[in-house]
């Protein structure tokens, strides 16, 4: 079962993600000419950018690089899930490609929320660890990373 935020990005805070939860983020297709034009600029990889010497190679057609799928995952977060008035991160973990992704396909991101607290030294602030599952069309996960976030209390605790 997915949940949904019952408070828009500008009004949200920490005591607005619930443990346990899942979250759909969104949907979007990824295009051959988005991959190469990608990987042109920023991981210009042959298996990212040369469609005849791709098709070659062991996945028979150029394919995304993750740094591309965690971008375009990105933006999603940010335009769904973190709130407005968001902090900055410390980090993310266990960052993983376990399948390709291919021209034509149709990317979902799901946040699950596997950790909540309050900042023992910051009363202003909360942590979230969040799993992110970016699934193609087929439901197989292409990319998997736990990233934390710190997000702004509504209210302090006394």
């Amino acid at each position: 079962m997915f949940e949904v935020f019952s408070t828009p990005r500008t009004d949200r805070f920490f005591e607005d993600y619930k443990l346990g939860a899942t979250y759909v983020l969104g949907s979007f297709t990824v295009t051959e000419e988005e991959i190469i034009a990608f990987a042109s600029a920023y991981d210009p990889q042959t298996m990212h950018t040369d469609p005849n010497l791709a098709a070659q190679g062991p996945f028979g057609e150029v394919i995304a690089s993750g740094w591309h799928t965690v971008s375009r995952s990105m933006r999603l977060l940010v335009d769904t899930f973190l709130p407005f008035n968001g902090l900055a991160a410390p980090g993310i973990d266990e960052l993983r490609w376990p399948r390709p992704v291919r021209p034509g396909d149709t990317l979902t991101l799901h946040a699950t929320i596997q950790q909540a607290r309050r900042s023992r030294s910051k009363p202003d602030r909360g942590l979230i660890h969040t799993l992110l599952e970016v699934l193609n069309q087929n439901g197989e996960v292409v990319m998997s990373m736990k990233p934390m976030n710190l997000v702004r209390v509504r209210h302090q605790e006394a």
